[in-house]
């Protein structure tokens, strides 16, 4: 008698022996079903390549950044979540048809009102022939032109900036060239985490850490108060770290002189020293990477962020800071990185396609993280110096809201 599998309805038995007894072949009964199909579809595929092919086109795993919806239509507001790559193209696409449309009409009147004269005729086919050679040199151009060894995909490109927000924050999307960043960095009053914001000043260079007063018969100066005296000794940034259990969870950034002022939630800090492996920094200015900043909330955000960084990065130091967008949590890192030679016992670097990488084969890239390693998370956006420093129908320009994360599809940044 064949071994049989027992049915479901078996594994409900009374006897607990019995069931576990019954349990035991019913598992066993299904590993071999399985390793039997498995089988079974390795020797058909070995035959015919296309399935596996199609089976594994058919089960590739959508995550959630690539499920995203973005809001339809040409809104560029600060709170709308458009991709702005697109909707910039998808307006020149409207525009060169709109130019190609007048053109075509302006020729259809020209022919109309012309008489049909020969000479005129040969002119005209001279210039579409000019034209179709023109068209033809830049393809040309375009074809021999190579793509980039390792293109970025994620980084972010500020020069989508709608014009809408440059107005509405003239201070930040200015043409006048910015100053070299100054930062103030403090912390609430009665603070306890000192060392913690000395430490996340060293993220920013020429940043100065000063502790607020705890004196009882000291002055509690404001944040309005304390933006005015760092103005007045030409600061461009005040940070204000907030604090709960003694560790970290606030982070207010006023772009100085009148605003506007970002409030961020920190989770999940952690200590350069207490990362494995870790490094120690140095004075060198880092290399800025702003990753997946899309909407125009996101681009607003990026721009804060590359205001509190020099525009010449010191590249001897090999230091680099990463602001990476994903789900609106913005991971903050700090690396040292170096190029050496690939071990005998590393992998070729491949490409998107699975194939090896032409020209970086027995080139690596090692890193090391600096610290300090932690997470923020967008709160709210006022117009000025903090919410009461705000004033207005609109001083809260944007504000999170529990509502948002409802569709989890849709991401504000």
């Amino acid at each position: 008698m064949g071994f049989t599998k027992p049915p479901v309805q078996a594994l409900k038995a009374a006897n607990k022996l019995k069931r576990q007894e019954l349990f035991i072949q019913h598992k066993k009964a299904s590993g071999k079903e399985r390793r039997e199909a498995r089988h079974r579809r390795r020797k058909e595929e070995n035959r015919e390549p296309e399935l596996k092919t199609a089976r594994l086109a058919k089960n590739k795993t959508l995550t959630l950044d690539q499920k995203r919806v973005w809001d339809e239509g040409n809104d560029d507001s600060l709170g709308a979540q458009v991709d702005l790559e697109k909707l910039r193209r998808r307006q020149m696409e409207e525009a060169e048809a709109e130019e190609r449309a007048a053109l075509d009409a302006e020729m259809k009147d020209d022919d109309d009102e012309e008489d049909n004269d020969s000479m005129l005729d040969s002119d005209d086919d001279e210039d579409d022939e000019a034209r179709q050679a023109a068209l033809e040199k830049q393809r040309e151009k375009r074809a021999k032109r190579d793509n980039s060894v390792a293109p970025s995909t994620t980084s972010t490109n500020l020069d989508l900036t709608p014009s809408s927000l440059a107005l509405k924050f003239p201070s930040l999307f200015s043409d006048i060239p910015a100053p070299d960043p100054k930062v103030l960095v403090t912390t609430s009053l009665n603070s306890t985490i000192h060392y913690e914001a000395q430490l996340l000043g060293t993220l920013f260079p020429n940043s100065t850490y000063i502790p607020r007063s705890s004196h009882r018969y000291g002055h509690k100066y404001s944040l309005r108060e304390i933006c005015k005296f760092a103005t007045n000794r030409d600061y461009t940034t005040v940070l204000l770290v907030k604090e709960d259990l003694k560790k970290p969870t606030g982070l207010s950034v006023v772009h100085l002189p009148s605003g506007p002022t970002f409030h961020f939630s920190i989770s999940n800090w952690i200590e350069g020293r207490k990362l494995p492996g870790h490094g120690n920094p140095t004075n060198h200015y880092p290399e800025l990477l702003l990753n997946n900043f899309k909407t125009p909330l996101g681009l607003l955000t990026a721009k804060l962020f590359q205001t509190l960084f020099p525009p010449r990065p010191e590249f001897q130091g090999r230091q680099v800071v990463t602001l990476h967008n994903q789900r609106d949590y913005i991971f903050v890192r700090r690396h040292r990185y170096v190029f050496r030679e690939k071990r005998a016992t590393e992998k070729s670097i491949a490409g998107a396609d699975g194939k090896e990488m032409k020209g970086v084969e027995g080139i690596r890239a090692g890193l090391q993280e600096l610290g300090p390693r932690f997470t923020l998370k967008l709160r709210r956006v006022d117009k000025g110096i903090g919410r009461a420093g705000s004033e207005g129908e609109d001083a809260t320009q944007w504000e999170w809201k529990a509502k948002m994360e409802k569709d989890r599809k849709r991401f504000n940044l």
